[in-house]
Parts: C-alpha cells; structure tokens; sequence
C-alpha cells in the first residue's frame, strides 16, 4: 500500500475532483454569508442533506446584480476542489444568480405579513422609553458577549441605574421558549425589580442563529409585555420579527443600552442650570428688598441705628441662603440615583423653600420700617435744619420745631419743656 504525504493526498484528490466533476452548478441556500475587506465573498451553500463551502473572489462578486443574504436560495456556477491548507471540500463560485427565496426567508416573510396584518407593527401602539428608569432589565444570555457590551454601556453612562438580568439561551431550538418565559417573568416582578424597560439583546449570526427571535410566540410577549422593550439582535442589517414587534429597535445591543440611559453628565448639567436659575431668581428678589428698604430710610433725615442693623441682617441672610443653596447642590449631586422621577417634585419644594425664606426675611424688613412706626402715632421730631430732637433739654421756649407724621409734616413752637 502506497503511503501518501498529506499534501500529495489533498492534490490528488483535487486532480480527481477536477477531472470528474468540474465545471459544476449548484443550489442551495446562503447561510454564513460575509464580504471581506479585500472584496472577496465566503460563505456556504446548504440544503436538508448537506453543505458545503463556497469562495467567490473580487472579478467574480463584482459581476453580480443583487446583494447575496443568510436564507437566500441561488444557483451557483464554479470549480470543486480542495482548500489544502485546511483539508477542506470548497466550491470556488464563478457566477452566482438567484433562485427563489430559501425556506426559512420564506418562512420569515409569512409571519412577517401575518402579525403585519394584525396590527402586532403599528408605531400608534408602541411606547414612548421611559425618561429617568428605576432599573433596567436585559434579557439574553449570561454567556453572550452582547450582555457584556450592553453592561459597559451602561456603566459607563449611567451607573447610577441598576441592572437586572433575565436569563435566557438566545440560540437552538429551547431558544424561543426561554426567551419568552424570560419575558414573562420580567412582566410579573416588574414591581419588585422597579424595571422600566426591559432591552431583549444578543449578536450578530447568520439568518438560522438569530430564527429563536423570529418566533410567532415571542413576537405577541413582546407586544404583551408590561414594560416597553427595546429590541437589539443582531448588526444593523440583521432585522428579526423581535424588532418590528418591540416599541424601540435599535441597530446593536450597545445602541440598545444607550437608548435607555441618558448619560450622568447631562442631568447634572441639567441640575446646575436650574440652581443657577433659582439662585438667580433669589440674588433678584434681594436686591429689590433692600431697594425698598433704602427708599423707606430716605424718607427720614437720618436712618436709625436699627434700621442699619437690619440691612446687615438682611445681607447676612442673603449670604446664608446662598450658601444654603450651594450646598443643597452638593447634596442633590450625592443623591443622583434616588433623582429618578423625584426630580421635579424636589425642585419645587426646595423652590418653595426658598420663597418662603425671602417671605420670612421680607416680613422682618416690613416691621422694621420706620413708616409703620410712625403710622401706629409716633412722629420724627426736627429741628428746622433737619437735625433731629431726641432731649428735652435740646429745646428751649420760642424754638421752631417740625414733626413728621404717617402722612405729612407739622410745624410746631415750643410753648413750655418738662422733663419727665
């Protein structure tokens, strides 16, 4: 018995191949299609019996009038041989054209047209993501890389969100059940879990690795669920009956997590203008006390010590409420996680808070006015020069004096000083 060298063998049998069966044409279905940079075409050519692996170089894919897809019937026409340096069977495809669709496209097409009909598609049922989510909750394999870069995203914008999985296989014929039960179990502890939204999510793979999310099922769970879903199976060219079920179909699992998180740095931007607004709105409302507070101690000759006291209780607290506010700010930054949909009811109140605060000081201001004084019966006495009169013994008999009262003045002479 001749003993051959494992190169001889393979070429031997790429001679016999050669001889025998070349020129060959051949129909299958495309499964495993992928264009490398370099312009060349690998995939493989499969029916119920078998497969086998197809290379179309650049000249030869450049020829072509359609775009070649996973599940797509064609015919092709080329040379059988053998890949040597892996011993492999492989079809080098000169022409290839099409041949009708394959039997799970074709399987696709119909559900699509069946659940299209029934209204499963329509964008008016569909749900707006929540703004600001409790949780969020991801459903697909503990082992896929897709959970990995879904994590990673969230991480990194928004790791104030907590995370929950639902595990499920996303590829093989328990694929489609596990997925759906997965669902299910979201739905009944989405109170427990304080998920709002929940991100259905595996890679990329030919048309037969993604058909669990083509599953009839599958796609009325997603219409039923309690909680919107955001679908990311697959690339961006990958579409599954799970995307057009769901109420947000994103192009990748990453594109998924990202809709769902609006990054930290936006909200605590979003934070900083309304402090900035507010404490605006406060330096405003100050500035017009102490204005009114200037006006009323004009309308005296000299302003009493008390009223000077209190434009410096006045300033103290200006500088108090700012400090107040700034570190309010520091505070609601710490406790971004429990902003959720809190933010808005706890703006108002510290709002709130504030105008009371300035109600308060502007109540203390008003009972200080010397105006008010003077309305309950008491009147600045002055000389004629404007100094003021606080002595009996600052008066003699004859002296012209004048008083001002709440509404007016009076001049007055003095008739007879006593001490009392």
């Amino acid at each position: 018995m001749q003993v051959w060298p494992v190169g001889s063998l393979l070429r031997a049998i790429a001679d016999s191949l050669e001889a025998r069966f070349n020129p060959v044409a051949v129909k299958g279905e495309i499964t495993g299609f992928s264009r490398a940079a370099s312009g060349h075409c690998y995939f493989s050519l499969k029916d119920e019996q078998g497969q086998v692996r197809c290379a179309m170089f650049r000249r030869a894919a450049g020829l072509m009038d359609f775009s070649p897809r996973d599940g797509q019937l064609v015919e092709l026409r080329g040379r059988l041989g053998v890949y040597e340096p892996r011993g492999e069977l492989q079809l080098v495809v000169e022409a290839m054209r099409q041949a009708g669709q394959g039997n799970l496209f074709e399987q696709f097409l119909q559900l699509k047209a069946k659940l299209e009909a029934e209204g499963l598609f329509e964008s008016a049922r569909k749900r707006p993501l929540p703004l600001l989510p409790r949780a969020i909750g991801v459903v697909t394999s503990l082992g896929a890389a897709a959970l990995h870069d879904v994590v990673t995203a969230l991480q990194r914008r928004a790791p104030h969100i907590p995370v929950v999985i639902y595990p499920a296989s996303v590829q093989g014929g328990q694929a489609a059940g596990e997925l759906r039960e997965a669902l299910l179990k979201a739905g009944q502890r989405r109170a427990q879990d304080q998920v709002d939204v929940l991100l259905l999510v595996r890679g990329g793979g030919a048309m037969e690795d993604l058909w669990a999310f083509n599953d009839e099922q599958l796609a009325r769970t997603i219409v039923a669920s309690p909680v919107p879903v955001v679908s990311g199976v697959g690339h961006e060219t990958d579409f599954t009956i799970a995307d057009f079920c769901a109420d947000v179909r994103a192009p990748t699992p990453t594109a998924a997590a990202e809709l769902c998180a609006q990054p930290q740095s936006a909200w605590l931007g979003a934070l900083e203008l309304v402090f900035s607004r507010l404490q605006n709105g406060v330096d405003r409302q100050i500035q017009s006390y102490s204005q009114r507070l200037d006006w009323a101690a004009s309308r005296v000759s000299r302003p009493s010590h008390l009223v000077t006291r209190q434009q410096a209780r006045l300033d103290g607290l200006a500088q108090g409420l700012n400090h107040a506010l700034r570190s309010s700010l520091k505070h609601e930054q710490l406790r971004l996680q429990a902003l959720g949909t809190e933010l808005p009811k706890e703006m108002a109140a510290r709002l709130q808070r504030g105008r009371q605060q300035l109600e308060r000081a502007q109540l203390r201001l008003e009972l200080l006015d010397p105006q008010l004084v003077l309305q309950r019966g008491y009147a600045w006495l002055a000389d004629l020069q404007g100094q003021p009169i606080t002595h009996v013994s600052a008066t003699h008999i004859g002296q012209p004096l004048r008083a001002t009262l709440a509404d007016g003045e009076v001049d007055l002479t003095v008739c007879a000083p006593r001490l009392i």
